[in-house]
């Protein structure tokens, strides 16, 4: 007889992978002094048109079930805004999911797709929530490495060594979380003849897509000749339109896959909520100018972020964010692990970085750095770490 109702907790929970980040945060959230660098969430509100339309359904009664694959005029502006800046044409009605944010896609994706024993090829380090999704799934991950000596880029000849017959899915993440990079045309063409040449699904992670900077562009990988029935597009209102709580993400994929995920998503939330599917309208249809206002504060707190690190000495080592909002540092100046770096600087200079390896054993060496929080704020982070440094010499 069991003693203990833990004794009942599925094994699958207790293989996910263990974390430092979470004794990090407590000790963070204990001290109010400290400054974080952690969020993966934009810091500002969301735009008060979004939220107004939130509050019109609200009070039209829009709390109600919507039908599985969400409200059809939502997914007819998805699919307007998918021709207009994705170059990817697809159908309203059998191509498109709303979802739970897209971290429900993801995984709704990952059951329909991903059998036990698949091989899973992941971007490490890379987004936390792809190693544990396939475990989840049975699968096997196999990590690509990415490394700030090829500037986090995807080394095609070491991809081809990765890829066999029981390898089903690729993940790609761009912009990129933890690195900021973004990967440019050329590049996604090499990897759309290798998922051709081994007939590969692609998961297309693009939640940062409204954040290049410079020169740099977003490029869909499913807008590419002969990959539309080859990827799943995963996208999200969070980031662009600092919807995060509202969680409104979408799925554009093949017609079966999309049938798949459907039928799945039945038989666990059922839908997402009306008056957020309303506010994800206006996000669309609405003035687009609050997005532009947050690319260029981003994009000016990057730069500055990156002046700053580099302007240390040789403790830093980072090139200037593409996309994205994160900076992705090396420290292996330091002499520690990533971990240690990240609680000495915590404790020392209070402020909190993420450690590199809780985005795969690849980002051993470096740390964290978002920069979706205020501008005065992160040049007070920066001002405490350079004290803390003159103390290190």
């Amino acid at each position: 007889m069991r003693a203990h109702i833990k004794d009942l907790i599925a094994k699958r929970e207790s293989d996910l992978p263990k974390t430092e980040f979470e004794e990090i945060m407590r000790i963070a959230h204990e001290d109010k002094s400290v400054i974080s660098l952690g969020p993966g969430e934009p810091d500002f509100d969301t735009p008060a048109n979004i939220r107004n339309a939130a509050k019109r359904a609200l009070d039209k009664g829009m709390t109600h079930y919507t039908p599985v694959k969400g409200l059809r005029d939502l997914r007819e502006e998805i699919a307007k805004k998918l021709r207009k800046q994705n170059g990817i044409g697809c159908d309203p009605d059998t191509e498109i999911i709303i979802t739970n944010g897209s971290s429900e896609a993801l995984f709704i994706a990952s059951m329909v797709l991903i059998e036990p024993g698949d091989k899973v090829v992941v971007p490490n380090p890379g987004y936390v929530n792809y190693i544990p999704l396939t475990d989840l799934m049975e699968g096997k991950p196999v990590p690509m490495r990415l490394s700030h000596e090829d500037n986090f880029d995807i080394d095609i000849d070491s991809l081809k060594k990765k890829i066999d017959d029981k390898t089903h899915v690729m993940i790609l993440n761009y912009p990129s979380n933890p690195t900021g990079r973004v990967i440019k045309r050329k590049r996604l063409e090499e990897v759309a003849d290798l998922v051709m040449e081994h007939n590969l699904m692609v998961f297309s992670d693009e939640a940062y897509e409204a954040f290049t900077y410079g020169k740099n562009k977003h490029i869909s990988l499913a807008s590419l000749n002969g990959m539309h029935g080859r990827v799943a597009t995963f996208h999200t209102f969070s980031k662009t339109y600092s919807m995060a709580g509202f969680r409104i993400g979408y799925c554009v994929a093949p017609e079966d896959v999309l049938k798949a995920m459907s039928r799945v998503r039945l038989y666990s939330s059922i839908s997402s909520p009306a008056f957020c599917q309303m506010a994800a309208i206006e996000a669309l249809q609405g003035q687009q100018k609050e997005v532009e206002r947050m690319k260029r504060e981003y994009e000016r707190r990057g730069k500055m972020l990156h002046r700053r690190l580099t302007g240390m000495g040789d403790w830093f080592k980072c090139e200037e964010p593409e996309g994205a909002f994160y900076m992705f540092p090396n420290i292996e100046a330091f002499g520690m692990s990533s971990t240690k770096v990240a609680h000495e600087m915590l404790k020392k200079a209070k402020v909190l970085t993420v450690p590199g390896t809780e985005f795969g054993e690849y980002g051993e060496g470096y740390v964290r750095m978002s920069y979706a929080t205020s501008y005065e704020k992160i040049q007070e982070a920066m001002d405490r770490i350079e004290i803390w440094l003159k103390g290190l010499k």
